[in-house]
Order: C-alpha cells, then sequence, then structure tokens
C-alpha cells in the first residue's frame, strides 16, 4: 500500500517536471480558471495534478470536489490516475459523467423529485412510442405518410427531441424562432437577386427558394408541435431517457433553492473536462452549481480546435461564454508547449486548423495557441509529415501493410502503430490486409447487436416460432434457413436433397411436416444412416413450438440456446468471448423488456425487433478486437486522446470527408433561435476531425489517399489535403507498388487464415471488466467456492432466466421493503392486507417469470406465509431503520467493496444488519456457520454477516458502527416457526474475511480463476469437462496475461 509521505513525494515529483504554464494552472486553486489546452499539451496531467494539489494544501475533503467529464472512460481513467496521488481516497472525489452525476442527485432525492416509480426507457419500448407517436397523426399532418417506410420520422424525431432536451429548447421557443427566421426571408440577401437573371430583375425575391425553406420549416414545426404529446406517451409509460435527467435536475435546482445550495456548499472546487464538448443544458448545470459565488473555483480544461461532437450537441461556444461571464476575474492558461508531436507534424496541423473561423484564438484578444515542441527528445527530428498518393485503395491498404510489416520487422512495437481512417469499413477491410501477413491488432467498434450474426439467427429461430405458433406450417422458407445454422451441424446438401423432396411431393406437404415424421420413422434397413443434426434440430424446434404458449419470453430464450444446442457450440467457438458478449446482451435485451413489460408477447417482440432492424434503431454493443498490443486501428473520432510514434492517416479522399452525401432527413433549425449567429460549419467541424486525426503522430506521420476505386473510378483528394500542402510543410509522394508484390498479396488473400489464439481473446476480454470491477459478497462467495463459477457468473455472465424460487423471493422482498417504507412515510405499519397486496402487485408484474401452475401455488403460498410473519412480528419490529441501502466507494485494504443491505435497525449509532432470506431453514445452517475443518472458509451467510460489518463500518459517509448481523428466515420451518438467526461477529472473524477479500481480490487481478474446483456435484466444473474447456482455460500462461490486456 502507497504511504501517505510515498503519494506527497509522487505529486511534488510530478509537479517539478510541469511546465510553467502548467504549475500556474495548477497552483491557482482559488476563483475561475479556465485552461485551453491544445493536443499533447498534458491537460490530464493537471487535472489530476489539481485536485492532489488541493487536497494537500487547502482543509477540503475528496468529497468537497467535483470533476465532470465527457465519457465514462474518462471517469476510470482520471481516477487510475488520481490512485497514485492520493491512493484510496480517489474513490471518494466525485468523478462523474454530467449523466451520472444528475442520476445520483435524483436518486438521492427521490421524494423531491417522485420519480421512483419512473425507469429509464428501452430502445424497444422507445420504438413503441414513436410508432404510437406516429400513428397518431391526424389526417393532412406534413409528416404522416401512406406507402413505403410510414415510420420514416422514427429517426427524425428521436434527434430533434433529443436536441430540444439537451438545449433547453420547448415548443414555444422553436415556434417563434421558426415565425421571424420565416418573416425575415425577404430581407435576406440569398433570398434576393442581385442581380438580373432571366427573367428576374434585381431585387426580386427567389420564391422558389423561400417557398423551399418555408415548407422546411412548417416541417419543423409539425415535428416540434408533437413534442409535447412525445412527452405525454413517456409519462402514460412511466419512462425517461437520460437527457430527461439533467432537465430535471436543472428544474429541481431552479425551483428548491435550499436543494442547490446543498450541493453549492458540498462542491467547493469543481472541475470540467473537455469543455468544449459540453452542451447547452450540462453547461447550465455547471452555471448553476457555481452561481452561489461571485468568484467561483471553478477549473475548466477544453480545446476548441478539437471539437468533434457537434452531432452530440456539443457546443463550442460555451467556452468564449465563460470566458465572457467571467471576464473580470479569469484566469486564463493558455499550454503551448508539447510534448507529443515534432515540430514539422505541429506545422502541418497548424496550418489546417487556422483556416477556421470559429477559435478563441479570433475571438479573445492577446491569445495565442501556437504550438511548439517541448519534448527534448523531439527537438532534433525534423522529419517531415508524407503524404502518399497510391493508385486505388487496394494499393493503399497493400502498402500500409506492408510499411506496418517493416516496422514491425526493424524492432517497433505494433502497440506503437496507430492507423486512422474516417470511417470503420477502412479498418475491417484493412484488418484482413494485417491478418494475411499475421501482424496483431487492436480495434475497438460500436456495433448493432441486431445486425451481428448470431443474434440475427436467434431472432430467425424467434420468428419462426411466432410463426408457427400463429399459423402452423407456415414458415417452411424460414425452417430451410434455420435447419443450415451451424450449431446443428446438419450437411448442407442434406437439407438440399430434403428441400427438393418435398417439393416433389403431391399432394403438397409442408417441409415441416414432412421431417418431423422423417425423423420418427424406423430405419428402412440396417444400412441406413440418419442424417447428421437432423433429428437434434427438428425435435428441438418442435420442442420449443410447443413451449411458446406454456412458458416465459424468458425461458423461451433459455430453451432455444440450451435445446437448440448454441450455448454448446458457442464454448467451443475459438470466438467464444465475443459470441458470449453478443449472446448476453441480447437475451439482457429480452429480459429487460420482459421486466418492463410482463405481458409482452413472442409475436409482439418479434414485430417491434422487425420495425427495430427496418428504421436502422441500434441495440449497440463494443466490440473489442486484439490487444492493445497490436497495431491500433480507430477512426478519427475514436483516435482522439491517443498518441503513437507512427500515424498512418489513411483514406483522405474528399468522397469520404466534405464530400461525403449525408444521410436524408433531419431538421435543420432556424438561425434565429440562437442568441448570437455561430459561424461553425459542416466544413470546419470536419477540419477539426482531421486536425485531431494529424495531431495523434508523435514522430511519423504519413497522410494518404487513392486515385482510384477498386471500380476503377477516380476520386479526389480531400480539400484538406491541398491546405496542409498551401504552406509547403509537407509534399505529395506518387506510391507506385511492384507488379508483382500487388500480385503476392493477391493471392494471399485467398488461402486460409490461422485463427485466432483463444487464450489472448480470454485475457484480453476479461482484462476489460476487470477494470469496472467491484468487490461484492456474492463475488467473493463465488470465488471462494469455485473460482470458475465465479468466472462464469460474475465475470463472463453467462446468461441465465431467473427461476421460480428466486423471482418468489425478490417478490416477499419487495413487499417488505415496500411495508417498511410505508411505515417510515406514516410512522406506523400499514395493515397485513397492505403487505399482501405488495407481493402480489410484484407477483403480477413478474408473472413472466412463472408458468400458470407455479404462479397459482406460489401466490397462495405467499399470501399466507407474509400474513403469519406478520402476526408473529408486526409488534416487535424496529422502528428505527433504513431499507434497502446502497453502499459504494467502501475500500477496505485498497480493495473497492459495495454492497445493498435489506434493512438496517438503529440505536442511536449502533447497527442491527437484518437479511431477509427465503427456503429451508434446516438447508442453511452449514451456512450460518464460521470457518472450521469442514468448511475452511466459513459458510456463505457467515462470509456474508462478516461482510456487510466491514461494509458498514467502513462507510465513511456515516458514523454507524455495526454490533449485530440478523438472518431473518421468512419462510416458516417444519413446525410453523419463524426464526431469526443472529451472527456474533468477533475481531478474528473480521480479520479473516478482511484476509479472504485481499487474497481473493489479488488472485482475481492476477486472473487467477480458470482452474475450477473439482468437485463432482460442481456444475461449471462438469460444464468444463463435458464440453472439453479444461485445456484451454486451465494452461494459461500468466505471462502472455500480462501481455494481452485491453481496455473499451
Amino acid at each position: 500500500m502507497i504511504t501517505k509521505e510515498e503519494q506527497k513525494a509522487y505529486f511534488e515529483e510530478i509537479y517539478a517536471a510541469l511546465n510553467q504554464a502548467q504549475k500556474q494552472a495548477v497552483d491557482t486553486l482559488e476563483g475561475p480558471v479556465m485552461v485551453i489546452a491544445g493536443p499533447g499539451t498534458g491537460k490530464t496531467q493537471i487535472l489530476s495534478a489539481r485536485i492532489g494539489k488541493i487536497l494537500l494544501e487547502t482543509d477540503s475533503n475528496p468529497e468537497n470536489i467535483l470533476c465532470l467529464t465527457y465519457t465514462d472512460a474518462g471517469t476510470v481513467a482520471m481516477r487510475k490516475r488520481l490512485i497514485r496521488f492520493i491512493g484510496p481516497d480517489a474513490y471518494k472525489v466525485h468523478i462523474h459523467t454530467f449523466h451520472s452525476f444528475c442520476n445520483d442527485i435524483i436518486q438521492d432525492n427521490l421524494s423531491l423529485f417522485e420519480k421512483s416509480s419512473l425507469e429509464p426507457i428501452s430502445e424497444l419500448e422507445s420504438i413503441e412510442v414513436f410508432k404510437e407517436l406516429i400513428d397518431g397523426f391526424p389526417k393532412n399532418h406534413p409528416l404522416k405518410r401512406y406507402r413505403g417506410d410510414v415510420y420514416f420520422e422514427i429517426n427524425n424525431l428521436k434527434s430533434l427531441f433529443s436536441n430540444m432536451k439537451r438545449e433547453g429548447w420547448n415548443t414555444v421557443m422553436i415556434n417563434t424562432a421558426i415565425d421571424s427566421y420565416l418573416l425575415d426571408l425577404p430581407n435576406r440577401d440569398e433570398f434576393v437577386y442581385q442581380r438580373a437573371y432571366k427573367q428576374f430583375k434585381k431585387g426580386d425575391l427567389k420564391q422558389n427558394q423561400i417557398d423551399l425553406v418555408t415548407e422546411k420549416m412548417e416541417k419543423l414545426r409539425a415535428a416540434v408541435n408533437e413534442f409535447d404529446r412525445f412527452i405525454t406517451l413517456m409519462k402514460k409509460r412511466n419512462r425517461y431517457d437520460f437527457d430527461d435527467m439533467i432537465l430535471w435536475v436543472l428544474q429541481a435546482f431552479k425551483e428548491n433553492r435550499l436543494l442547490l445550495a446543498n450541493y453549492q456548499e458540498q462542491f467547493q472546487y469543481i472541475l470540467v473536462d473537455e469543455y468544449q464538448d459540453t452542451s447547452g443544458t450540462q453547461n447550465s448545470l455547471v452555471e448553476l452549481l457555481i452561481s452561489y459565488w461571485e468568484q467561483p473555483n471553478v477549473f475548466v480544461v477544453g480545446d476548441d480546435d478539437q471539437s468533434i461532437y457537434r452531432f452530440q450537441g456539443a457546443n463550442i461556444e460555451n467556452m468564449e461564454k465563460f470566458a465572457d461571464a467571467y471576464s473580470k476575474d479569469l484566469k486564463t492558461v493558455v499550454l503551448t508547449d508539447n510534448y507529443r508531436s515534432t515540430q514539422p507534424i505541429l506545422n502541418v496541423a497548424k496550418t489546417l486548423i487556422d483556416r477556421n473561423q470559429e477559435r478563441l484564438v479570433k475571438k479573445i484578444p492577446g491569445l495565442s495557441k501556437e504550438l511548439t515542441t517541448a519534448n527534448q527528445a523531439l527537438l532534433n527530428v525534423n522529419e517531415r509529415p508524407r503524404i502518399l498518393s497510391y493508385p486505388s485503395e487496394h494499393h493503399e491498404m497493400i502498402g500500409i501493410t506492408m510499411e506496418v510489416a517493416q516496422l514491425i520487422k526493424n524492432g517497433v512495437q505494433p502497440g506503437r502503430i496507430g492507423i486512422i481512417y474516417k470511417e470503420n469499413k477502412f479498418g475491417e477491410s484493412l484488418s484482413q490486409y494485417l491478418s494475411l501477413y499475421k501482424i496483431p491488432v487492436y480495434s475497438k467498434r460500436d456495433l448493432n447487436i441486431l445486425d451481428l450474426p448470431l443474434t440475427r439467427k436467434i431472432i430467425s429461430i424467434l420468428d419462426y416460432l411466432s410463426s408457427e405458433t400463429t399459423i402452423p406450417f407456415s414458415e417452411d422458407e424460414l425452417l430451410f434457413e434455420i435447419l443450415h445454422f451451424n450449431w446443428f451441424g446438419i450437411p448442407s446438401i442434406e437439407i438440399a436433397k430434403l428441400s427438393a423432396t418435398v417439393a416433389d411431393k403431391r399432394p403438397r406437404i409442408s417441409l415441416r411436416a414432412f421431417l418431423s415424421d422423417l425423423i420418427n420413422q424406423p430405419p428402412k434397413d440396417l444400412f441406413s444412416q440418419p442424417i447428421p443434426g437432423l433429428h437434434k434440430a427438428i425435435s428441438s424446434l418442435e420442442k420449443l413450438i410447443g413451449d411458446v404458449p406454456n412458458v416465459t419470453l424468458i425461458n423461451l430464450f433459455d430453451n432455444i440456446i440450451r435445446d437448440a444446442g448454441i450455448i454448446n457450440y458457442i464454448m467451443q467457438h475459438p470466438e467464444k468471448h465475443a459470441l458470449l458478449q453478443e449472446l448476453t446482451a441480447f437475451f439482457n435485451y429480452i429480459k429487460e423488456e420482459t421486466n418492463r413489460n410482463p405481458s409482452l408477447s413472442l409475436n409482439r417482440l418479434v414485430e417491434l425487433i422487425d420495425l427495430m432492424r427496418k428504421e436502422k434503431i441500434r441495440l449497440p454493443l463494443k466490440k473489442v478486437t486484439g490487444s492493445e498490443k497490436g497495431v491500433n486501428l480507430m477512426t478519427a473520432h475514436g483516435s482522439k486522446g491517443l498518441e503513437f510514434e507512427y500515424v498512418f492517416f489513411m483514406g483522405c479522399n474528399a468522397t469520404y470527408w466534405e464530400k461525403k452525401r449525408k444521410p436524408g432527413g433531419g431538421y435543420t433549425m432556424p438561425d434565429t433561435l440562437f442568441a448570437s449567429q455561430p459561424v461553425t460549419s459542416d466544413e470546419e467541424e470536419l477540419r477539426r476531425l482531421f486536425y485531431v486525426a494529424l495531431t495523434r503522430a508523435e514522430k511519423h506521420l504519413y497522410i494518404s489517399f487513392s486515385q482510384y476505386r477498386l471500380d476503377g473510378k477516380p476520386i479526389e483528394p480531400s480539400m484538406f489535403i491541398a491546405e496542409i500542402q498551401d504552406q509547403k510543410e509537407a509534399e505529395i509522394i506518387q506510391v507506385n507498388l511492384d507488379n508483382g508484390i500487388v500480385s503476392d498479396f493477391t493471392a494471399l488473400q485467398y488461402q486460409e487464415s490461422v485463427l485466432p489464439s483463444i487464450e489472448k481473446v480470454e485475457a484480453a476480454f476479461i482484462e476489460q471488466v476487470l477494470q469496472k470491477f467491484v468487490m461484492n459478497v456474492t463475488a467473493l462467495n463465488n470465488y471462494l467456492k469455485c473460482p470458475l463459477q465465479f468466472y462464469y457468473q460474475n465475470l463472463v455472465r453467462v446468461p441465465s432466466g431467473k427461476s421460480e424460487a428466486t423471482e418468489f423471493g425478490s417478490a416477499i422482498h419487495e413487499a417488505l421493503q415496500r411495508y417498511f417504507q410505508y411505515m417510515l412515510d406514516k410512522q406506523e405499519f400499514p395493515s397485513k392486507e397492505s403487505l399482501v397486496k405488495y407481493f402480489e402487485e410484484y407477483m403480477v408484474k413478474n408473472r413472466k417469470s412463472f408458468t400458470p401452475e407455479q404462479f397459482k401455488r406460489r401466490m397462495e403460498y405467499g399470501q399466507e406465509v407474509l400474513q403469519n410473519y406478520r402476526e408473529a412480528y408486526n409488534d416487535k419490529w424496529n422502528k428505527i431503520v433504513v431499507i434497502e441501502r446502497n453502499i459504494n466507494n467502501v475500500v477496505v485494504n485498497s480493495v473497492p467493496l459495495k454492497g445493498k443491505l435489506d434493512k438496517l435497525e438503529f440505536n442511536g449509532k449502533l447497527v442491527n444488519v437484518v437479511d431477509y432470506k427465503t427456503g429451508d431453514i434446516e438447508k442453511a445452517k452449514d451456512k450460518i456457520l464460521p470457518p472450521d475443518e469442514k468448511q475452511p472458509n466459513g459458510g456463505d451467510y457467515w462470509r456474508q454477516a462478516v461482510f456487510y460489518k466491514i461494509l458498514v463500518d467502513n462507510y465513511e459517509q456515516k458514523d454507524w458502527k455495526v454490533v449485530s448481523s440478523e438472518f431473518d428466515f421468512v419462510e416458516p420451518d417444519n413446525k410453523k416457526n419463524y426464526r431469526k438467526v443472529t451472527v456474533n461477529i468477533s475481531e478474528q472473524d473480521i480479520e479473516i474475511v478482511k484476509n479472504q477479500i485481499t487474497s481473493v481480490w489479488e488472485k482475481i487481478q492476477a486472473h487467477d480463476f480458470y482452474t475450477g474446483c473439482g468437485k463432482e456435484d460442481c456444475h461449471w466444473c462438469q460444464f468444463v469437462k463435458s464440453n472439453e474447456l479444461n485445456v484451454s482455460l486451465s494452461e494459461l500462461n500468466p505471462e502472455e496475461l500480462e501481455n494481452n490486456t485491453e481496455t473499451y
């Protein structure tokens, strides 16, 4: 563990290495500070150093600091840096994205927001809402369509309403802006002929253009006027989206000054990273938080030249407004010492970005942002960036592949090479070229789950089951496709023969009926061989059709992946973790939808998924390929914040940049909506993006474009290439590859590729999961029981539906939670009828988890159990309680801990922790026992009790002390008695569990979870053995694991 002295020494070491401007930014602790930090100038370092300085030199606590970042990845990276400065206290500093910060405010003040019954809307529900909205358009509505894609406006409306929320625009504001804009059109030069043209005289109106713009504005008006109805539909469903959270907090802060003052007093120092990327509402939130002081301790860092997220609501003008608002007291620090790139690279970048007009240097007098190389190791590196012109895209990819191969041969580490492009398709193609030379790659892509092959196959099965349940024997075409799915292992020629046989049958018979008869027929003779996989495929599909009306959607999905053999196929596949990630994401999606809508039918689910696919509504999944040790492939947007010794910036053609066709649709806002007229343009936004890509390079920069497409059509380089050349900072080099090399390379493409290493994929996949892992008692128990169980359930998280018993237990917990919440609100317990009602409501809401018979049985049992339980304890319950308490940000022995406690009973500051248990108490006896010869690690319940004491006792936000832990068995024992078991916790118990926590944490971080417990009754050990996975799982080399990490 790092001591305070070591932390301070580390801070002083980092501080001493800062330049004068950076020190100025770190040292100015009081008052408003704006840091304009160009690429490679060390802004991330000064944010961490400033927080360290605040904590080392002021009386402020970590809890008094709020740091707002733009992405989840930014919050993780910031905390990792802080740990070096301040150790485990880094977990106490409030580091948030804007959305997570607002969510915390709402969760901490639910009674004020009155949002406890609302849930975030899912993509499927969102589609339903917009479908209902569009279905409700009256006749002659400007957006109503009667043929073709009648739901064409879904994406346009989603984008519009999101922008309205992000910018705080309402219907009246936009309508007023439209009116004034249309009224002003005749006064604008662009709508008036400036000279005589054909039959028009100078000064005549361009009526056709006015009519066209008017039509667009009226469509915008029609769309905007649907906003209030959209809000009503959302409220009717008790749903919200993430943009709503910021609006709610803003409204609450404006209406409840006490609430605002509470947070203003708590956060004495506020830091905002990537300030150029904040939206209007995000900026308003910051303004409210700092409005309490005339000279707020607010520190914003950004670079207007790297504002590349305007499509997500980012507003570059926020930096200019901030400078204006605090012009009297503002300390402006400009970081111009660049530690990343050589001067020739910086010169090329400057030549480009200087052409933009929307820059702070052109608005704030005396501001200079001319970057100079400050890295001593780079001062004498004078290699100029090269612009490479290739005959075709094919040649461009071959040329880059060969250059990369040569660099690696010369000793350059693959991870020090970055390849940047505008569109993902370049990365997909280039990775195939690189794989031919066995060059390792690393890439991250945002995928749509609905477009992925495995998900599409499962959707096909769902579609088939839905159709066959509605109209039997109606989907032979889909059945023919399903029989080709590789997990069935049916030879395709056999499927073709069967289909032809059925086609020749007279009278006609369906393929399904024919195959059902076929698999039930006895062999014709001793030499007849059954078609491999056919019996399994047809019998499993027939069983699934029978399951549709009899099981829940969750159970149906579970049956599909197990009965059809999908899970076994995945676990034996070399890309199993990618497939598992995809399967889990899709499973979680369906589980979430059935949680939200227990009556959701298979037919309705299939219908909505089909609509989502048609309208290209995404179910997002981040796909990570390879490890960071490989050559990095990324889009220009994805390159922000990264740096590489060698950068290949490819595909710099106008077709992919300034001349790329934009998708149709969308609404353009009238400029009268804005207080000041922004000079921003798509061209300036693209130029900033190009600039970001250029400035990723440290020493060597290669910019390339091609002269012809693969189809032979000529294409021109981007205008940005010409702008770079304008100041003679780089010259174009024609690259002509040897025909023999091109031929050899083309031949290689037809050879079989080598399969990737399973072990490396496992290590890379697990590493990014571990970055987000926080120790909890379930994970601890699972690991001590069997490391493989921990691996599958807590890391891989193999999907599984809730069992009948688990859901029943959840219903009991929910009923008791609401029962005590009523007592806390009303200061008296409700009636036993209310307790039963709470249980019944949960059961009905989650009816999907039960068959009709299970539901009836569990409902009757629960009603009886709860009434008798209340009778046994109602006069004995402590009324001074906290219920369903989430405890986070606790650090013990440098291990982050979290937990959710059912109930805390108080006697002053002394606490009795209560955990409800359902099930047979007789079967739980061993789980309550401390360590002994039979159970060297102790029972799960005993460990849970001790873990909760450690958690609560170290929860520094409250001065609580656990004196006892109690397991309250809500179901009676065999003699109909209700029992509670109290665990008496000793100091020795605490020490044992602390050691278990530390030991398990260290083993997890060392990836020591690939070997199971070996017990015969262990489900996961048997699973690994039966699927012949044990070799690949147990023989991983620690050094290989260490060298194959990746992050999202």
